[in-house]
């Protein structure tokens, strides 16, 4: 089964001649394991898509399947939980607590989900450790590099075990080097803990992370192609790890 499964999927803003289409019949199938990188212009849809399939707005027409389940027939209380459990979203502007050091925004969501105060503690500090972070657990964002900030953002997605994650621009306040290791992140997190990762962006630097790169005009589909994972991905067979 599909992680997300997206059937002709489309949504309307407004109606009569002020009606504006911004995703029009979009079908998409995505595994786990998997990572798409949405790409298109400004205004294209790609950022409704993604709204979409992280149910902060639910499709006009069509459907979208997250783990078999219809999102437009489950309740606001369902959809909740659903994003709670099973999505990580990685944002381009970080979105960390400012008063939270690193280990504290990435325990708000594990605490938020009922994990006791004492496991959502060791769990964050594994997540942070994973990343190269150990040594920052107690800072606050303000003391982080925008690299650094990205990463706890990636742990903090990763807090629940998310069978998906949602990335909305992830590199673009970042520099050409640290945009590339968290490309290469992605990468990692899609390869070795086999979740799915769909991400929209600009950035042609997150070809290197694509499986497939999907091309959004109006609202549409228009191109579906190949990315430069296996080329690129450290975790592959035969990459070297110094690319990364």
């Amino acid at each position: 089964m599909s992680v997300v499964s997206i059937r002709g999927a489309g949504k309307t803003f407004g109606s009569g001649h002020t009606a504006v289409r911004a995703v029009d019949n979009v079908s998409l199938e995505v595994d786990a394991g998997d990572i798409v990188l949405v790409m298109g212009p400004s205004g294209s849809g790609k950022t409704t898509l993604l709204s979409m399939i992280g149910t902060l707005m639910r499709p006009t027409e069509g459907q979208i399947l997250i783990g078999g389940r219809d999102i437009s027939r489950l309740s606001g209380r369902q959809l909740s939980e659903l994003r709670l459990h099973e999505f990580g979203f990685v944002f381009q502007t970080f979105n960390l607590l400012s008063a939270l050091t690193a280990e504290e925004n990435v325990m708000l969501p594990l605490l938020t989900a009922g994990v006791p105060r004492g496991q959502a503690r060791t769990d964050a500090r594994l997540a942070l450790e994973k990343l190269g972070l150990g040594r920052r657990l107690r800072s606050l964002p303000r003391d982080l590099s925008g690299g650094e900030k990205q990463r706890v953002a990636i742990a903090r997605a990763l807090a629940n075990g998310p069978s998906l994650v949602l990335a909305d621009e992830p590199t673009a306040n970042l520099d050409s080097r640290t945009g590339r290791e968290v490309t290469l992140l992605l990468c990692a997190i899609a390869c070795r803990e086999n979740r799915a990762v769909i991400i929209v962006s600009h950035d042609p630097r997150l070809r290197d992370a694509a499986k497939r790169v999907v091309t959004i005009d109006d609202g549409r589909v228009t191109a579906v192609e190949p990315g430069d994972h296996d080329a690129h991905c450290p975790m592959h067979p035969g990459v070297p790890a110094e690319q990364g």
